[in-house]
């Protein structure tokens, strides 16, 4: 049985969603650097104190706002896989359709595609957007290559390409001039570079 929280930890829960809340709107709209702790504590109406009580500096709530954003992202994903798809093949697809419908979306796109490098460095972007969506990804290539619809001798460099091919899609998305016209382009391409790794002889 999970302890009761006492009043002062519900408290500091709900203080900390709120700030999240918060800065996730403020990032998205405004960026990184035009934003400081003042207005997300103002946005979320709480005191600076409260904000530096969860955060040690702007920095680090960007990171968490930006780690909250790809954990949906790849939760969403990977529902999408494991429902309503009994062929494997359509449901690994299905799961990149809704990564790519998730990049035209304002809030993800600003802060995990044209935000994040600038604010958080290349590297740590990267470490971060490897400890969600790669994994994912190399569960995805298991299962293909485990039914023999992958024919990969080497199936964590393959999933690895796939990774990288799926961040490109994203970054060009989200700093397309026109997203939604462009993803159809964008998914069909996609598609057809990932359908060549499928395994020829089946039988």
């Amino acid at each position: 049985m999970s302890p009761v929280k006492s009043r002062r930890d519900m408290y500091a829960e709900a203080t900390r969603a709120a700030l999240l809340e918060a800065a996730t709107k403020l990032f998205a709209e405004r960026g990184f650097a035009a934003t400081s702790l003042d207005d997300v504590a103002r946005a979320a109406n709480v005191t600076r104190g409260a904000v530096y009580h969860h955060f040690t500096n702007k920095l680090a709530l960007f990171t968490a706002v930006f780690d909250e954003q790809e954990r949906q992202i790849v939760e969403r994903a990977e529902s999408v896989m494991l429902q309503g798809h009994e062929d494997l093949w359509e449901a690994a697809l299905a799961g990149v359709d809704q990564f790519l419908d998730a990049c035209l979306e304002p809030v993800y796109s600003a802060i995990v595609w044209r935000e994040a490098i600038g604010a958080m460095g290349w590297n740590a972007w990267m470490e971060f957007a490897e400890q969600h969506s790669l994994g994912l990804v190399e569960r995805s290539v298991e299962v293909l290559a485990a039914a023999g619809l992958i024919d990969s001798a080497n199936r964590k460099t393959t999933a690895r390409l796939v990774f990288h091919l799926l961040g490109g899609a994203g970054m060009t998305l989200a700093n397309a001039e026109n997203p939604a016209e462009l993803r159809p382009v964008v998914g069909a391409t996609v598609r057809r570079m990932i359908s060549s790794l499928r395994a020829t002889d089946q039988s």
